[in-house]
């Protein structure tokens, strides 16, 4: 799909104003907004296999979207054990070359491609019309998240941000907003029960990291600096859409053709699409990642699962009889 501005959109993690020394302390503004999902907090990769056994859905719109911007993050909880699902919502056939058939067979191909990339256990395709989404039955919608969520036993999710400011694209908004309302229905006993005569069950999503392409509410910055490499060898498989795939290719073909070449493509086609990655399309990540003194990293609105006031408050007060 078409990112108009991609690379000079404002970076998210600004409104916060946050510096490595204040990462595990709420900033001083919004503290009222800011006490009900926590200060701002740097994520950073960790050894081992610590989320053995969890499952997080990667849900875009797009064939792109987890690629621009949760990739580095998606990698790293995969390389500290989460099994992974990607969830794509439309059909992208509206971003793409040629005619309406080749757009959506040129998608499918880069989602495939992303998906085994990444390295997920199954992909989901659920082929709504791409730039359409405004049309459709929300409430449809979020069954449809709310069954994947209680079958896959979802701990964790990304998408965009239903709060996000400045959201031009239904599919965005639309899709995030029914995952939200998803990922609280799937807890409920009552919801579906269609579900639970299946042999399903209430399961309860924990977890959520929220991307935007513009300003959103930021909470949670991850280092994605060791799993760089890998965003970047994802991004090339966006070949029908978004600001990666095989641009460096294609321009260093074209300053060819008149005779010029720019020294930072390198001598090959591969070389040329990672400068042209590194230089251009993770330009967001490299800024975010100098101002908390990081490599590269990407940002979210993260909610993680309240804690239960009682268990608390009994945890801390408890004496023996």
């Amino acid at each position: 799909m078409k990112r108009r501005g991609f690379l000079q959109n404002s970076l998210a993690a600004g409104a916060l104003g946050a510096t490595p020394a204040q990462a595990q302390a709420s900033s001083p503004a919004e503290p009222a907004l800011l006490e009900e999902h926590g200060g701002l907090v740097i994520e950073r990769a960790q050894s081992g296999r610590p989320h053995e056994g969890k499952v997080l859905a990667a849900i875009q719109p797009h064939s792109d979207d987890i690629p621009i911007f949760a990739a580095g993050a998606v990698f790293k909880l995969i390389n500290e054990g989460y099994t992974a699902y990607l969830i794509r919502v439309t059909n992208d056939d509206m971003a793409g070359p040629g005619g309406i058939a080749s757009t959506v067979s040129a998608n499918e191909r880069d989602n495939d491609a992303v998906g085994r990339v990444l390295g997920v256990k199954r992909i989901f395709d659920l082929n709504y019309n791409n730039h359409m989404m405004d049309n459709i039955s929300r409430a449809e919608l979020r069954a449809r998240f709310i069954f994947l969520f209680r079958l896959l036993k979802v701990d964790t999710i990304f998408t965009y941000d239903p709060w996000g400011h400045y959201e031009e694209n239904p599919d965005h908004y639309v899709t995030s907003s029914c995952v939200e309302a998803a990922c609280w229905m799937a807890a409920g006993g009552k919801d579906y029960p269609e579900h639970f005569a299946a042999g399903l069950q209430p399961y309860a999503v924990k977890e959520k990291y929220y991307f935007a392409r513009f300003q959103q509410r930021v909470n949670r910055i991850v280092d994605i600096s060791s799993t760089v490499e890998k965003k970047i060898d994802l991004l090339i498989e966006n070949k029908a859409q978004g600001p990666a795939g095989e641009r460096g290719a294609r321009l260093r073909a074209q300053l060819a053709a008149r005779g010029q070449r720019l020294p930072l493509l390198g001598d090959s086609d591969d070389a040329a699409n990672r400068a042209y990655i590194r230089q251009f399309t993770l330009a967001r990540d490299a800024a975010l990642g100098r101002k908390h003194g990081l490599a590269y990293a990407e940002s979210y609105h993260y909610i993680g699962p309240p804690e239960n006031e009682v268990d608390s408050y009994v945890r801390q007060n408890v004496v023996a009889l």
